[in-house]
């Protein structure tokens, strides 16, 4: 084209441009002006948001007088009424104490979109909602309030998009865990919606995005209830939402679904093969359940599907398919599942594949070279065992990559340096790996890696932090848990122009030195410099620098000083860590808390400043065990009403003040455990108890057990021991329905276990799984019938999580949960088990007065680990049902005045590790087996009639011999019995063989 054309063109176009704007203008000229009442609640709507740059720039145009339909973000109608049809602040990051009701004048709305401001946790109004009776477009996302959703939303019966999400994603996926990141308001948000309710009445609904709105009744009612009431549904999105029960099959009679994302819920039972036959389906996102069984390799034949994740489904087994050219797979992502097989060559015909999840657990030990084939291929993420040897040479081909992952695998070595060859990765992900050697210099040749995480491989050598400032838009460095040494290196002017780095983690690096290269990084929001050998003091520099920390661990260090004022200048930490230091003085508190976890246990920290207290109005939790904290525990931590976990153990704390288990509506759990704490503890405990934990032992509280403790209806560990505690036996105890660890030994507990009433459902703690009584003033007999309604003894579901911990509690960086924890004498030690296994199973009742025989309905007690009757003045012979207790451990019966012989069957109990039956009045032989022959002499003394191995006192030969005729007997009838039933006989005819065998043993 010659210049003279091209200058033609120029002038054309502009003329053409300049004709449009005219038009355009000329147009909103005609359009009539906002109604005043519009305008007036628009205004309103300004003034309730806080005057600062955010809403100096969002209402700029915002002015009275103008026409509000010009205003940004609002739209009017084109019919000539006047009225606002679209509001739009979302993104704004506006502030306000709450959604004023102005914006419900504004009834003929049809879009509204509030997310991304900060409306400090507020509800939203309960009524107001109902009377947008237009909207059909609905956005609180990301949502910044809390509470309930109001029952208007659920009115509006034009909606066609819902979204009230919380937008997240996923950093450092490990095939055990995941680390959930939302960029902003992450603890607020919706909770215990009813979800039936809430879509009842959306017919119309086309879109509905609910990603961490937390379902009240999120059971197998959900599916059902979005089937029946919403059968235009397109996007179902709601990852994060406690949704439990199996994908109801009604879900196959949605036939517009184009999305379904279900990720990280509660979802179990096999994944529908109906999948394969939505033909508007292009995704299908189900990672991160409890999903189980084959998956149905015909959904991988639905040609819309762009997507398929069902990763992290740890039972989900299967096999690829052959894939057909024309797949219009994008995503497929299938880590921790049990896939197994081959992978197809066919694999290549995915041509358009940009992400692929594998899991090598169960695949061949190297992956096929057709995968360098996938050159569209951005992400690659490989974990399993399975997979050993080097790092594939044909990853270097596949050079669209901008993720590589590869996690939890046998693959070792060194780092090849064609790894530098790889110029468009984001991200390098090696994590628990065998990788070794020295970091390839080669690295630094990928100048576009946002994230480098290097982290729990075997790689050696000193590492110069400056030195990857080198990567000029590096945000995430973790080379943590390696054989490395990391020193600062060249520290000058280079540094402030360094990469601004969000998040650091140089867990276990031999850092010796407080890093003086981190000083101008002011962009830092999680730091992780954990069990390394820091001393001294924090730098001052590092709080004045790091005011937007999220995320700080600095314990298992030998810092002796904070190094800056109690008051810590963090204004957004959600979670800081000293613990396993040396750290004297008061204890720090953050400037601001918001939904915070602070972690001082392992100190030397010798006080709490009452100043500072109220401070901590917005912690989550406060852990300051093992310190040497003395006086009072500040009643103004009654006032805390964020509170939900507070552990001041092993301390010198000297009294409690009552309110803080009377008038607390927050706190879950409170571990007060090894004080110097006395009197009485409260009474008065309030009915909206949230109590799932009380751990008040080894003090020296006194007088008895508050009964207003039935008001804590989730309590699941009671533990009083090592008190003066006195009283009868609690059965009240069972009106607590969540019950599931009571320690009341060595206090002042007096009378018999169980009912004092002629009542026998009075005193049923059915969830009971450790009860320890030892060393009271129990008496009486051991009540057969009561040990029979032990029912959570007798069984453990194989659904249920294995671990005691509290409820949920999400936390701005990492899913965080308080592990319970109790103190019980087992195998002969006192242990403290600081995760309590729900597979542990204790009864111990030792040092009391109790008497009489063992109750034989202990052995229907089938899950028992471990059993302590000991030092009581029990009679009568060892129960043969015992026998039956296969999952024993322990079992102590020693210094009582049982008798009788051993049963034989005992020693058949394969697990038990601990016996001791000393100082009875026990006769005749130790049962003779090899596991018996390892216990020690002391498991027997102190019978004067046993004899026998271990012990070295023989038995005389009328004794032996009685002995073996009586194992002879036993072995012969089970040689017959075995005999003729492998000779396929009836085993009654069996029996009557025996029978008739029995009086010729004794001829």
């Amino acid at each position: 084209m010659s210049t003279r054309q091209a200058r033609r063109r120029y002038y054309e176009t502009s003329l053409l441009v300049l004709m449009l704007l005219l038009l355009q203008a000329r147009l909103a000229q005609s359009l009539p002006p906002c109604s005043p009442d519009q305008a007036t609640a628009l205004l309103q709507l300004k003034r309730s948001f806080t005057v600062n740059s955010a809403s100096a720039t969002a209402f700029r145009s915002w002015r009275a007088g103008t026409d509000c339909c010009r205003w940004t973000g609002v739209r009017c109608d084109g019919g000539g009424s006047g009225r606002v049809t679209s509001l739009d602040l979302g993104g704004r990051g506006l502030q306000s104490g709450g959604l004023d009701a102005a914006v419900f004048s504004l009834t003929s709305l049809r879009y509204l979109n509030l997310g991304g401001n900060d409306f400090n946790a507020s509800q939203l109004p309960a009524t107001g909602f109902e009377r947008l009776t237009e909207l059909t477009h609905l956005s609180i996302s990301p949502p910044s309030f809390a509470g309930q959703v109001p029952a208007g939303i659920g009115r509006l019966t034009n909606l066609v998009s819902l979204d009230l999400s919380t937008r997240f994603y996923v950093i450092n996926q490990e095939d055990d865990r995941a680390d959930i990141m939302a960029p902003s308001f992450p603890n607020w948000g919706f909770w215990k919606v009813d979800f039936v309710r809430l879509v009842a009445n959306l017919g119309n609904l086309r879109e509905l995005y609910l990603g961490f709105v937390y379902m009240s009744n999120g059971g197998e009612g959900w599916c059902n209830a979005l089937v029946n009431s919403t059968p235009k549904i397109q996007v179902l999105s709601l990852p994060f939402c406690k949704i439990s029960g199996p994908i109801c099959q009604s879900l196959f009679s949605l036939p517009y679904l184009s999305v379904v994302d279900l990720q990280e819920n509660d979802l179990y039972g096999p994944i529908p093969e109906f999948f394969a036959d939505l033909s508007s389906l292009g995704v299908l996102q189900l990672s991160r359940n409890k999903l189980e069984g084959l998956f149905p390799a015909r959904i991988f034949q639905n040609r819309k599907l762009t997507t398929v994740d069902i990763s992290y489904n740890y039972e989900i087994y299967g096999s690829f398919p052959n894939f057909s050219p024309n797949s219009s797979l994008i995503n497929l992502h299938l880590s921790g599942t049990k896939f197994s097989g081959q992978i197809p060559t066919s694999i290549s015909n995915l041509t358009g594949l940009k992400e692929l999840g594998l899991s090598a657990n169960d695949f061949p030990t190297e992956l096929p070279s057709s995968l360098g084939m996938l050159k569209s291929l951005n992400l690659l993420e490989v974990s399993g065992q399975g997979l050993v040897g080097s790092m594939p040479a044909w990853i270097t081909n596949l050079t669209s990559l901008t993720e590589l992952q590869f996690s939890n695998c046998g693959l070792s070595g060194s780092l090849p340096s064609s790894i530098g060859n790889l110029r468009n990765l984001r991200r390098l992900s090696l994590f628990k790996c065998s990788f070794s050697g020295n970091i390839p210099l080669q690295i630094f040749n990928l100048t576009q890696l946002r994230s480098l995480e290097l982290p729990i491989n075997n790689f050696v050598g000193t590492v110069e932090l400056t030195s990857f400032w080198r990567l000029p838009y590096l945000s995430d460095l973790d080379l943590s848990n390696n054989k490395l040494s990391v020193v600062d290196g060249l520290v000058n002017d280079s540094v402030v122009r360094s990469p601004k780095v969000a998040e650091l983690s140089l867990a276990s690096c031999n850092i010796s030195k407080f890093p003086n290269a981190l000083k101008h990084q002011d962009e830092l929001h999680v730091i992780d410099l954990s069990n390394n050998q820091m001393h001294g003091a924090i730098p001052r520099w590092a709080w004045e620098t790091w005011k937007e920390l999220f995320f700080l661990d600095l314990s298992n260090n030998k810092f002796t000083s904070i190094g800056h004022d109690p008051l810590l200048p963090c204004l957004y930490t959600r979670y800081i860590n000293l613990s396993y230091n040396m750290f004297e003085g008061p204890i720090p508190i953050p400037k601001e808390n918001s939904d915070s976890e602070l972690d001082y246990s392992n100190n030397r920290f010798s006080s709490m400043p009452f100043d500072l207290i109220p401070y901590l109005a917005g912690i989550l939790s406060l852990k300051a065990s093992r310190n040497n904290i003395s006086g009072e525990i500040p009643s103004t931590f009654c006032t805390v009403k964020s509170l939900q976990i507070l552990d001041l153990s092993y301390n010198i704390l000297s009294s409690i003040p009552s309110c803080l288990m009377e008038n607390s509506s927050t706190i879950k759990v409170l571990n007060l455990k090894a004080n110097q704490l006395d009197g009485e503890l409260p009474h008065n405990i309030k009915e909206d108890c949230a109590f799932e934990a009380l751990d008040f032992s080894y003090n020296r509280f006194e007088g008895q057990l508050p009964t207003s403790l039935v008001a804590c209806k989730n309590l699941v560990v009671l533990d009083v021991g090592n008190n003066q505690i006195g009283g009868s036996f609690p059965c009240w105890m069972h009106l607590l329905p969540k019950l599931q660890v009571l320690v009341l030994k060595s206090n002042k507990f007096y009378g018999r276990l169980g009912p004092t009433l002629t009542k026998d459902d009075d005193c049923e703690l059915q969830h009971l799984r450790i009860l320890d009584l030892a060393s009271n003033n129990f008496s009486g007999i051991l009540p057969d019938e009561w040990f029979r309604k032990l029912k959570a003894m007798m069984s453990v579901s194989s659904n249920e999580i294995l671990v005691m911990k509290d409820g949920d509690m999400y936390g701005t960086y990492n899913h965080i949960t308080y592990l319970f924890t109790t103190t019980v004498t087992y195998k002969g030690l006192d242990l403290t088990f600081t995760k309590i296994l729900k597979t542990f199973v204790l009864i111990d009742v030792s040092n009391n007065r109790f008497h009489g025989s063992i109750p034989e309905t202990i052995a229907t007690l089938s899950v028992l680990s471990g059993l302590n009757m000991s030092h009581n003045a029990l009679t009568g012979p060892i129960p043969n049902q015992l026998a039956s207790l296969h999952q024993l451990e322990s079992l102590d019966l020693s210094s009582n005045k049982l008798s009788g012989e051993i049963p034989q069957k005992l020693a058949s109990l394969d697990f038990l590790s601990t016996l001791n039956l000393s100082n009875n009045m026990l006769e005749g032989r130790i049962p003779e087996s090899p596991h018996f022959l390892t216990l020690p002499n002391s498991s027997f003394t102190r019978n004067a009639g046993l004899c026998g191995p271990p012990l070295s006192k023989e038995c005389s030969n009328k004794s032996t011999s009685d002995a073996m005729a009586h194992l002879s007997e036993e072995k012969s009838v089970d040689v017959m019995l075995f005999l003729f039933v492998g000779l396929g006989f009836g085993v009654g005819f069996a029996i009557a063989v025996v029978v008739s065998w029995k009086p010729c043993i004794g001829k």
